[in-house]
């Protein structure tokens, strides 16, 4: 399977109506988060879809795709890598992790991050050591950062809680709406395992932390206490 054979798949499944929407949903005007990302109009379930069916082409194809200017492109790329890492042994997964960093600057909206960070870079650090992604915490790009909290998803599913937690204390006063939402939406899931433990993070940051953030954080706590920490009263 070749780059091209995917490219042109994706194309006759394009729909210039669904493009549309999708470049106001992911706000690609002028000043915007996605500013200048191209759509070509398809649903997510077709490109997953389509991953499977693309599976088996080699990395080196898969990555001429992720370099794409069309952002369903790039998530297919995306998916299928997720999915040959999930099947692959140690070395195919070192090498896609390795590609990811690589090619990270093509992994450029929310919904490509959420698709394949904590598949691929979270999946992979579990068991190493994770420097990395507090280098990533402190970049300049916006999807790099968001990269860095999501990928800590796959750490709090296996109860590891202390690089999600200090990682969202570095981004606590991120100045960006798309991180404050990832950050509490991290902290939730810790709350979601070990409420103590959510708690144990908020008590001294909540006043402090973006709204946002620290409604997500706390959407899923019993309502007399969602309702303290939004009051103040803790």
């Amino acid at each position: 399977m070749k780059a091209e054979q995917l490219t042109q798949k994706l194309q006759s499944l394009a729909s210039p109506e669904i493009a549309a929407k999708s470049q106001r949903f992911f706000k690609t005007g002028m000043g915007e988060y996605g500013e200048g990302d191209r759509f070509l109009g398809i649903r997510v379930p077709i490109l997953r879809q389509q991953a499977r069916e693309f599976q088996n082409m080699s990395l080196t194809q898969v990555l001429r795709c992720l370099k794409s200017d069309y952002h369903e492109e790039r998530l297919c790329a995306l998916l299928i890598l997720v999915r040959k890492f999930e099947s692959g042994d140690e070395k195919l997964r070192e090498r896609i992790f390795r590609h990811y960093l690589d090619h990270i600057r093509y992994i450029n909206n929310w919904d490509l991050v959420d698709s394949s960070a904590y598949q691929i870079v979270g999946a992979y650090l579990l068991t190493r050591k994770r420097k990395i992604l507090y280098q990533l915490a402190s970049s300049d790009s916006l999807w790099q950062r968001r990269i860095t909290i999501i990928a800590t998803y796959r750490f709090i599913r296996e109860q590891q809680y202390d690089d999600a937690l200090a990682i969202a204390e570095r981004l606590l006063m991120d100045q960006q709406d798309l991180i404050h939402k990832a950050v509490g939406w991290m902290v939730r899931e810790v709350g979601n395992r070990d409420r103590s433990r959510a708690q144990q993070f908020l008590d001294p940051r909540y006043q402090a932390m973006p709204r946002t953030m620290l409604r997500v954080a706390i959407e899923k706590f019993p309502e007399p206490l969602r309702q303290n920490y939004l009051k103040g009263e803790i």
